[in-house]
């Protein structure tokens, strides 16, 4: 059967069709991390979101081509490299290569192509000259360049709010060199060199010393590796406006052609319900989960397991349900992994009728929730009839297969390679110890032990199984 993806285009504000321009290949582009740190759970909420979203494509039979954004440059990443010292590169190469790290780690599959803002300084400055060309920008009194937004009347249709509105809400921000004092919400495009703020980082340009702003380093680098007009370009929800907006203006001002044909955007994850934020205490890292003994593949499914336009809710207790989640697919997975051979008709047109119930969830936008309870469904019917002897070598084969299949979305079927460490071995090896001598008093101890240092310890029949909580 064939599924044809729909999502909830953020512009026309309806279920759209999305399918390639050009018949053939999904053009993405995906707004990446600001390399200045390591990137939050908040970010891995919106990343594993556009995870979910290639691999969509791909078991719907579309190739997918997306890039994925590096910001190398901007505010954070040069008082990043004041602070340390060092240059601009240096700075960002430790979070570039965590990040990359990270990705890996969490089973992202890896974009088409990751531009960096720091190679595309003269497309840049290009670009700035084309709107320059359009009397879309001015250069102020300091050396910045700034686009015009009374050349931009469609501004605000993204967002769906009035430009007035937009107006009166970058009035607080004038005192920045993001926005201009000339006109009140004209955003930046070239940033005028400050020795003060910027030390030796900066670029020559028509204008002067200085540096692009953010907003142009997107439109610049979608353009040259997507063309002027992209299939779809997805985020989070902070970046509707005013970056995308931005981006918008700027790049249909310069070409005259629709920046993007949909756009698709992710709600926030929220901790304890609330935004999560340094000063409040519950700014967590991927890093520091990982440091906590939670298995990656349990923040993955944690992330990935709740509609992308609801609020996600982050809790200790519901990394916990996640576990025990992937705990249920695995053991299913087990039972049915061994056998061979051709399932019956009957049960057959079963699982068929699962793939298509999962699979129709999520062409409907990505409706991940209705997908699992596809899936947990199959499980629960395929317990009861495996203990109830009622499945043949062929059913149990069919039924794997229909496991693999699902888990290119889902990605959490093969556990972590875990390396246990010497002092866990060694509690395992005292914990089997006492298994053989019927000591289940100590075994238990030792049980709660390996427990407390972040593994899992089950009974089978061949043996301990340890597993990463």
């Amino acid at each position: 059967m064939t599924y044809i993806l729909h999502l909830f285009d953020t512009m026309q504000r309806r279920l759209e069709p999305i399918i390639p321009s050009d018949g053939k290949t999904m053009r993405i582009y995906t707004c990446g991390p600001t390399i200045y740190d390591f990137a939050h759970i908040g970010n891995f909420r919106t990343f594993l979101f556009e995870d979910l979203l290639r691999r969509t494509f791909q078991l719907f039979k579309v190739p997918v081509y997306q890039v994925m954004n590096i910001t190398d440059v901007d505010d954070k990443t040069i008082k990043r490299a004041t602070e340390l010292g060092c240059s601009l590169q240096e700075a960002t190469s430790r979070f570039k290569d965590a990040f990359f790290q990270d990705l890996q780690t969490l089973r992202i599959q890896p974009a088409e192509a990751y531009p960096e803002a720091t190679s595309y300084i003269p497309q840049i400055i290009k670009m700035i000259q084309e709107l320059e060309k359009k009397e879309a920008a001015y250069r102020d009194i300091n050396g910045n360049v700034y686009f015009s937004l009374s050349k931009a009347p469609a501004y605000g249709k993204l967002s769906h709010l009035p430009l007035e509105s937009l107006q009166k809400g970058a009035s607080g921000r004038i005192h920045t060199d993001d926005y201009s004092e000339e006109g009140i919400a004209d955003f930046v495009l070239w940033k005028a060199y400050d020795p003060q703020r910027d030390g030796s980082i900066f670029w020559e340009s028509p204008w002067g010393r200085g540096r692009p702003g953010w907003h142009i380093e997107c439109s610049v680098m979608a353009q040259d590796l997507l063309g002027d007009t992209i299939d779809l370009h997805a985020g989070g929800v902070d970046l509707i406006f005013p970056h995308h907006e931005n981006e918008i203006a700027q790049s249909e001002t310069a070409t005259q052609k629709p920046f993007a044909l949909h756009w698709v955007h992710a709600e926030h994850l929220l901790v304890d319900q609330k935004k999560m934020s340094k000063r409040l205490g519950n700014f967590y890292t991927f890093r520091y989960l990982l440091k906590k003994k939670i298995a990656p593949t349990t923040i993955r499914f944690f992330l990935l397991s709740t509609h992308y336009r609801t609020q996600l809710n982050f809790t200790f207790e519901s990394l916990e349900g996640a576990r025990i989640s992937i705990k249920r697919i695995r053991d299913f997975a087990e039972r049915v992994s061994t056998a061979q051979g051709t399932p019956s008709q009957e049960y057959k047109q079963t699982i068929d009728l699962s793939r298509d119930r999962f699979c129709q969830a999520l062409s409907h936008d990505l409706n991940i929730n209705e997908a699992l309870a596809a899936l947990f469904e199959t499980i629960r019917l395929g317990n009861a009839l495996l203990d109830q002897e009622k499945l043949s070598d062929g059913d149990r084969a069919y039924t794997y297969r229909f496991l693999k299949e699902m888990d290119s979305i889902l990605d959490i079927l093969t556990p972590e390679e875990t390396s246990l460490p010497e002092e866990i071995s060694l509690l395992v090896q005292q914990r089997e110890e006492a298994r053989q001598e019927k000591n289940w008093q100590k075994s238990d101890q030792l049980r709660k032990e390996i427990t407390s240092h972040g593994y899992l310890i089950e009974d089978t029949k061949t043996g301990q199984k340890i597993t990463k909580r």
